[in-house]
């Protein structure tokens, strides 16, 4: 990321942690509102059609909590679309170590593998010859090793993020359930810690580790091999 990190003597662990959850967050902009949908989906209980069911969700009553208009709805009353980000706040928050751990996380299970366990480099891989700002070019890891740092770096990001996924996944069912109630993240946590517990934000954690793990150690994997064949260092 050329703005925090515009050398390779940038790469320091907060900056590429803040990249990261910069990166998570503006993706997660884009895609919530079909998250949203998948999960509302997950819960009809009655089938119809797929824009008939958008269309339902977009014409949702601003939710009331305690009698007044809850949080940002109360300055967004023409704006339906908000209808389609239940949760956003939360999910953004939870996205801050998500991504950035993630990030993070590869990057210094790259560098110590570089450094410490010189098999998982690839054969013929040297530092290579500086660029114009005195950068080396990273040797690559070979395909197991990589797999094994992208996957660790799911497992630790699911860890840090997962109790918001969890009040996130609460509150975009509550609009299922009953549509002229919108609980925000505090209200949602709280009922959530009252009812179960500090356990209860990790409730599916361990099914989260077999979705996630995998999927974050292929991602990388693939990230880092284009890259290479992109010629992109």
């Amino acid at each position: 990321m050329p703005l925090l990190m515009p050398a390779r003597k940038d790469e320091t662990a907060f900056r590429k942690l803040i990249a990261g959850s910069m990166a998570g967050v503006t993706a997660v902009f884009f895609t919530y509102p079909l998250d949203l949908i998948r999960v509302r989906l997950a819960y009809e209980t009655k089938m119809s059609p797929y824009l008939a069911f958008v269309s339902k969700i977009y014409n949702e009553p601003a939710g009331i909590q305690g009698g007044a208009v809850s949080g940002w709805m109360r300055w967004m009353p023409a704006f339906r679309i908000s209808n389609f980000y239940r949760g956003f706040f939360c999910t953004v928050v939870g996205m801050v170590p998500y991504a950035g751990v993630s990030f993070f996380t590869h990057d210094i299970m790259q560098d110590f593998c570089r450094d410490r366990i010189p098999w998982t480099l690839k054969p013929n891989q040297s530092r290579g010859l500086p660029d114009i700002n005195g950068d080396y070019s990273r040797p690559e890891l070979r395909t197991v090793p990589e797999l094994v740092c992208g996957g660790i770096a799911g497992a630790a990001s699911m860890t840090a993020a997962y109790p918001f996924e969890v009040v996130r996944r609460q509150m975009q069912v509550a609009g299922a359930l009953d549509s002229n109630v919108f609980v925000g993240m505090y209200e949602t946590a709280k009922r959530l810690y009252l009812t179960k517990g500090p356990r209860g934000f990790f409730v599916g954690l361990s099914i989260g580790y077999l979705k996630v793990t995998p999927m974050v150690a292929c991602s990388f994997t693939a990230y880092e091999r284009m890259k290479s064949l992109l010629g992109i260092h």
